[in-house]
């Protein structure tokens, strides 16, 4: 196994956007069965560091392949192109207001069933955005694709809010 492949190569799949899921947490445990740190602890130095830095890296491309947002980004990498998400928040005015409204109503969120209305709403407009970035990205439009992406962290951040929200209440 190398640390210079790329994750999907890594674990052996089509460098895309669209991935099963399943197959990946499968090929994971597969892959951490044969490096697993514990398998070396009477092993020489050597083997025993390496053995920890595949593992660790076999951990950081799961753990980017297995979500969307983070899929998506390094898709991104992967072709050249910095998403810049804590730099470049600049967003077009709808998608700006969308997300005030979308705050305020979170803001007035009091009861559980609001919550889970809210949530609702919320994973629909993810789904929407994730198909665009799935497209995006098969049609090679990066630009578009990066916006996606740092449309996606705001969705992100939302959802982490509301899922705060929900522990309070």
């Amino acid at each position: 196994m190398s640390l210079s492949s790329d994750f999907f190569t890594l674990f052996d799949l089509p460098i895309q956007f669209e991935l099963d899921v399943q197959q990946l947490t499968t090929r994971y445990r597969d892959l951490q069965r044969t490096v697993h740190p514990d398998k070396f602890a009477d092993a020489p130095e050597r083997d025993r560091r390496l053995a920890f830095q595949q593992s660790a890296h076999i951990n950081e491309a799961f753990n980017t392949l297995k979500t969307p947002l983070s899929r998506g980004r390094y898709l991104l990498q992967l072709k050249g192109i910095d998403t810049q998400e804590q730099q470049n928040t600049a967003m077009d005015s709808g998608f700006l207001m969308q997300q005030m409204e979308l705050r305020e109503t979170l803001a007035e969120v009091k009861e559980i069933a609001q919550l889970n209305d809210f949530l609702t709403q919320l994973d629909q407009q993810t789904q929407n955005l994730l198909s665009a970035l799935a497209q995006q990205l098969t049609n090679e439009a990066y630009t578009q694709a990066s916006d996606t992406v740092r449309k996606l962290q705001f969705f992100h951040k939302l959802n982490e809010q509301a899922l705060q929200l929900e522990d309070d209440l």
